[in-house]
């Protein structure tokens, strides 16, 4: 469902409403007659729904977790908040990018157009930027030929939607400067090759059993989630073009599970 569209044909029927009335519907009615309901609802919500639209469009935007692809960074049932502007300023519903400010940078937590389907938001971590060769062999990622540098933090065991009980191993990454947790699965292989998809610019991709190795294309983006086994990513649909960002997540406002969660920063 594109959220953004609904609430602007709302602006726009709201809208059209209240300057009907004003300009047209008002001039004929007489001074003890009273508005219409229809008129009288329309301009009650046209304010509100501009006001949310706006916030939406070009400040932040609320998001769920549905899945356990970015544990142990998000939970399932985090409500997060994006940073709409972190990127730069993109006109509602075509996504266009009007005023550029800052580009991706390794290691954020971004939420994005899913290239398979751009009607779904997907969430991952940055991983490899425009020019970048990535590469994930044997479960030790390699950006531009450098090991990205992991430190083992114990076990971490969860327990999926399916009650299917999960043990993994946390490590703590480095992306350059930039430090996070991901969950490293030892039962699981390192890809699942037969569930890489027909993407574009799959050319500039090679593939085994045990590695992944990328070109990312300019104007593109390298993606995977910190639960790298239990992750559909880059490595399986190919790479996030500029046009498809929606913004960066930095909070996490709400988790009616585990409240203890309210207002942790996304590292």
């Amino acid at each position: 469902m594109n959220f953004a569209l609904i609430m602007f044909v709302l602006l726009v029927v709201t809208g059209g409403i209240w300057l009907l009335d004003r300009f047209v519907l008002a001039k004929s009615r007489a001074a003890d007659i009273a508005e219409p309901w229809w008129v009288e609802y329309a301009k009650s919500f046209f304010p509100v729904i501009l006001i949310v639209f706006l916030i939406r469009s070009f400040l932040v935007e609320p998001f769920k977790i549905p899945s356990g692809s970015m544990i142990p960074t998000l939970q399932v049932g985090d409500f997060i908040v994006v940073n709409k502007f972190t990127y730069g300023v993109r006109l509602p519903i075509i996504n266009q990018k009007i005023i550029p400010l800052n580009d991706p940078q390794r290691g954020d937590v971004m939420v994005f157009r899913y290239p398979e389907n751009p009607s779904l938001d997907y969430i991952k971590r940055v991983i490899g930027l425009p020019g970048d060769t990535v590469e994930y062999n044997h479960k030790k990622l390699l950006i531009n030929g450098v090991e990205q540098a992991q430190k083992a933090d114990g076990d971490y065991n969860y327990v999926e939607a399916n009650l299917n009980f999960v043990h993994t191993e946390k490590r703590n990454e480095t992306l350059g400067n930039r430090k996070h947790a991901l969950l490293v699965n030892p039962e699981m292989p390192t890809l699942h090759l037969a569930a890489v998809a027909e993407f574009k610019g799959r050319e500039n991709c090679d593939y085994d059993n045990e590695m992944v190795r990328c070109k990312v294309p300019a104007g593109h983006y390298f993606m995977m989630g910190d639960n790298r086994d239990n992750s559909r990513d880059s490595r399986y649909w190919g790479f996030v073009p500029d046009n498809q960002i929606v913004g960066r997540a930095f909070l996490i406002w709400m988790n009616f599970s585990d409240l203890k969660r309210i207002g942790l920063s996304i590292n």
